[in-house]
Formats: C-alpha cells, structure tokens, sequence
C-alpha cells in the first residue's frame, strides 16, 4: 500500500486546476472539454432511459454497441476487420489497462513505461505486483531503440504505449510498431496500446492501431475510449480490442470488478455511431490547435514540435524563466499571470523538473482566444 502512496503525480491534475478556479485564471491546463457534446447524443441519451435499458448488459457488453464498433473500424481509412468476441466494453480506458495488466502481470514481472506518460499507468502496475520498467524519450519525444531495447530484460512481460500520446501529441506509424515487433518478437511480451485520442490526428497523418500489425495484435490489448471520441468521459463507457484469447483472459477477471458499462450510454452510443463523422470532429479539432499554436507563438513561449495529434500541445517556457522549475513556473503561471497548464515533470516518475509545460486546446475558441491575448499582454 505504501508504494502507492507514493505515486502522487495526480495531486498536480488537481492542484492546478483548482489554482486556476480559486485565482479566476483562463484554464488549459486539463483535457476535459468545455464545449458542449452533440445534441443528438443527448437525444438517444433519453431515448435509452424510456426503453428497458437500465439493467445488467452482456459481459461483453450491449451486442448492437458491438456491432457497430465493428462497422465504424471498419470504415476507417486504415481499416480494422473485427470479430464481435475480439470486443469488449468497459467502463473506461483507466479500467482496461488495469484489468489487461492483472490478466498477464506474475508478482515480480516488468512492465516498460514510456515517457512522459499518463500519471495512472505505473500505479496500476504497481497495484498489480508488477515493476514499472522507465524509458524516458529525449526532448525530441522520438523513441530511440537501442536505448528502449536496454529496457527489455528477461522478467519484462508487458509494454505499455499510447498514441497519440498524452502529453507529446505524437502518433506511432506503421514503422514504429513493425520496429516494436522486432524488438520483442522472441519473448513473450505483451502490448497495452492506449488509443483514446485515435479521432486526433492532424494534417495528412492517420491514425494506425497497434490491432492492424498481424503479429503484435496477438499479444495486444488495444483501448478506445467513447468518452475522448464524443467528450462524453462522464458517460463511463470505452471499449477494448484483443485477440479471442486474451479477450477471454480479460473477461474472466473483468467480471469480478466491474461486470459492465453503463447500459443506457451504451444504447445511445450505438445510436450515435450509425451518424457519426469523425472528420467534422477532428477538423474542429485541429482548427483549434492551429488557433492555439498561431496565438501561443505572438508570446515568448516556444513551440518546438506541433502536436501531430491528441488535444494537448507541450511548449517550452524557458525564455519566460531560465531558474523557475517547470512546477514552479506552472503555478506563477495560473496564479500571477492567470493561464493554467501542467508541468511536464508531473507525467514523469523518475524526474523532477524539465523545460516544458503542456496546455490543453480542448476548449471553447474564444477561451483560448481570450487565455493567450492575455499572456501575450502580460508577459
């Protein structure tokens, strides 16, 4: 228990956003959208609660929500074929890893962390008596595989990724997964492939899962989330891909934690998804990262990579303070100067400081129109 005391990164989520409420400050600093979600969502939402949905679904989760999961892959431009017993809805992204990490971690099994990474993921692996493993990415965020190849060792058993990742934006091509692939083709090695933001990707780059290699995807858990899709994170409904044995390893253990997803969600997403566009949300999307991007450089602050995707853009402020810490800088940040972001050394366990801060673009534009006028004036 101690151990996970000790894990405290959240506090910095928390922390910076009420800093941002209690000094009335502009705030960037998390994903959560302040938009509203699709009127029609909310429609099928109460078509859900007059209908007999208010019960138990299937393990697996509701079968027409299935079925449809299947057909959107499908038509994606990098098209995933799916089976209805390679899915399974969950309550959310957080629930699947954990769950996918207690269905293969031994006590005393490695885990390999890439970061900068979500502030959850070593605490699950801790919690499921594994050993977080980190390789941390030099300031380029580009993976450099002889130094994650180090990593590996004989007790590794699972490597954790996200893409498009939070905080960097950056988004793994068909060429980083084949690299994996060799990397961990000899061992048993499991894949816990994070793609919540897969809607996100900007310019001419499309997403590509981890599902769509033919040999990792035999060794992988793949997570989607509705909640990132639709800004409906309070709905508590996302869903996982594996393969039929791994599928069926998850499910045995999912069903002594948190048997199914809400049932009612599940109806209107399954609703939801026969009109959905996902280029209409990610052009809104990128319309907004631009908007940001072009703003944020009228400042001093530095943007050395534009985020391929996700919806958060990482800069660095050190022509603002050469001496301040990036947690010290975050906090002067939201209280003097009246814009909230995130230190990027709170999506790190191995160190303590670094020169970059991350704001969040998921907001209304004239929030970001108004935060960024003002750090412009003020800094």
């Amino acid at each position: 228990m101690n151990k996970i005391d000790g894990f405290t990164h959240y506090s910095f989520f928390t922390e910076m956003s009420a800093l941002a409420v209690q000094h009335g400050s502009f705030d960037l600093s998390l994903g959560i959208p302040d938009f509203d979600i699709d009127k029609r969502l909310r429609t099928f939402l109460k078509e859900a609660a007059d209908l007999d949905s208010h019960h138990y679904e299937s393990l697996a989760g509701n079968p027409i929500l299935v079925e449809k999961i299947i057909r959107f892959n499908a038509q994606r431009k990098n098209s995933l074929f799916l089976t209805a017993d390679e899915i399974t809805i969950v309550p959310c992204a957080t629930f699947a890893l954990h769950t996918a990490l207690k269905s293969v971690l031994n006590q005393g099994d490695e885990v390999i962390i890439i970061q900068p990474s979500y502030y959850t993921y070593a605490p699950s692996v801790v919690m499921n008596g594994g050993v977080p493993v980190y390789y941390d990415l030099d300031n380029d965020f580009n993976i450099n595989w002889e130094i994650l190849k180090k990593c590996i060792s004989e007790k590794t058993k699972a490597i954790i990724i996200n893409s498009p990742q939070n905080p960097t934006g950056k988004i793994w091509k068909k060429e980083n997964w084949n690299h994996l692939y060799e990397l961990i083709k000899n061992q048993e090695i499991f894949l816990i492939s994070e793609e919540i933001y897969d809607m996100y990707c900007y310019n001419e780059t499309e997403h590509y899962s981890s599902f769509l290699h033919p040999e990792l995807k035999n060794r992988t858990f793949c997570i989607f989330s509705f909640g990132k899709m639709f800004h409906t994170s309070g709905w508590k409904v996302s869903y996982m891909l594996a393969p039929r044995h791994l599928t069926s390893l998850f499910q045995c253990r999912q069903q002594y934690i948190s048997y199914g997803s809400n049932a009612p969600a599940q109806h209107a997403l399954a609703k939801y998804l026969e009109i959905f566009d996902p280029n209409i949300s990610k052009n809104v999307m990128q319309q907004k990262r631009d908007l940001f991007n072009n703003l944020i450089g009228e400042t001093p602050f530095q943007i050395e990579q534009q985020a391929e995707g996700s919806v958060f853009q990482i800069v660095n402020f050190r022509n603002i303070s050469k001496t301040m810490t990036d947690v010290e800088f975050s906090k002067w940040l939201t209280i003097e100067k009246k814009v909230a972001c995130l230190p990027l050394s709170a999506f790190y366990n191995s160190k303590q400081n670094s020169d970059y801060v991350r704001f969040s673009f998921a907001k209304k534009d004239e929030l970001i129109i108004q935060a960024l006028e003002h750090l412009k004036k003020n800094l």
